[in-house]
């Protein structure tokens, strides 16, 4: 089996994290691959640095054709056998090649948005092109979304995005975050790890974050990450007179060392189509309190292995923040619940079921 990953973000979010450790995965168990990627981009640079085999390419814009061709050229040297895109663009090449090149390559593409299929008549194009063999949603929350827009539904399998269960094991002891912060051990740290984008809502986040110090709870709130609504965010802030009490760390590169020092991970957000930062502080140990937004729901059972409010309900979250801050075998017991959850949210699960589901298409193909 010999499979092309197809990527196209410059940046790393989660989508590039879950490439990687599906990559690095499917190595384990022999399953030949390379990934494409854009040159300079992160993917490549951690290609590089992890000796992961792959090619380059300068993608121009999004329906390149020059990237197109590159692609049928080295499935055609490298004898692949399938190719497995990981976003909207590199969704865009493979069908291009497809359709300029005669490319007959079998198509899988991961779904990893809550919303549904935009763009008209070329994207339903390219969702129901007959060279898409199946579509792997991270939730069933995105197989539901998309359902409506795709004639073979056949094709939509729920495959959920998975973690390392062992990253927080082996990590040497870290700098204290409230020494780094000048924050005092009778503190709560109350935060979670998102880019400060539209579809996290953090003005729901400020505005909790004023509910619960205006009760008089000793914590302090902070957002890990950057992002393009960072100014949105810093002038909520200002204008619920804030400063003090919310603090946007930016991108942190320490990540492993910092999440499991928050007490409470508290994360508002308004679409999801998993939320894999909450599965990190549930391996992490940290108690999580989240909208019910997208594919959070399969995460986050209420008062099972965590607490879950309705979106943008600023006044609910606050009344279960509350819960948590004066109780602190709650928070553990959502803790230690989550942990024996997390399990089945596993990359190397991940990994398994991708496996199968490109076992079968090539099966298929072959009859």
């Amino acid at each position: 089996m010999r499979v092309l990953h197809i990527s196209s973000p410059k940046t790393w979010r989660g989508g590039e994290q879950q490439l990687m450790y599906l990559v690095e995965e499917l190595n384990k168990v022999g399953v030949w691959q390379m990934v494409m990627c854009p040159f300079n981009s992160s993917v490549h640079k951690y290609c590089l640095k992890n000796h992961i085999n792959h090619v380059t390419y300068f993608k121009g814009f999004s329906a390149n054709p020059m990237v197109a061709f590159r692609v049928s050229h080295i499935c055609k040297r490298e004898k692949l056998d399938l190719i497995h895109v990981h976003d909207s663009h590199a969704h865009n090449f493979a069908v291009l090649s497809s359709v300029l090149s005669n490319n007959t390559l079998p198509i899988v593409v991961s779904r990893r948005v809550d919303f549904p299929i935009q763009g008209g008549p070329m994207s339903m194009f390219k969702y129901n092109h007959p060279r898409i063999s199946k579509i792997l949603c991270v939730s069933s929350a995105i197989r539901d979304v998309m359902l409506p827009s795709i004639d073979d539904q056949s094709k939509l399998e729920v495959v959920y995005s998975g973690v390392d269960l062992e990253k927080f094991d082996n990590r040497e002891e870290p700098s204290s975050l409230r020494e780094e912060l000048g924050i005092s051990e009778d503190t709560l740290l109350i935060g979670n790890v998102a880019a400060l984008a539209p579809h996290k809502d953090y003005p729901t986040f400020v505005r909790t974050a004023k509910r619960v110090i205006d009760s008089g709870a000793e914590v302090r709130f902070l957002a890990i990450g950057d992002g393009p609504s960072r100014k949105l965010v810093e002038q909520c802030i200002a204008e619920l007179d804030m400063e003090a009490h919310v603090m946007l760390l930016g991108f942190r590169k320490d990540i492993i060392d910092i999440l499991p020092q928050l007490d409470i991970f508290f994360i508002t957000s308004e679409t999801e189509g998993l939320g894999t930062s909450i599965l990190d502080a549930q391996v992490g140990g940290v108690p999580v309190l989240a909208t019910r937004a997208g594919g959070i729901v399969e995460i986050v059972q209420h008062e099972e292995n965590g607490l879950s409010t309705a979106v943008a309900d600023d006044e609910a979250l606050a009344r279960e923040l509350m819960r948590y801050i004066k109780d602190p075998a709650l928070r553990k017991s959502m803790a230690d619940a989550a942990k024996k959850t997390v399990v089945k949210f596993s990359k190397s699960e991940t990994a398994k079921r991708t496996k199968a589901v490109y076992e079968t298409i090539l099966k298929t193909k072959s009859q």
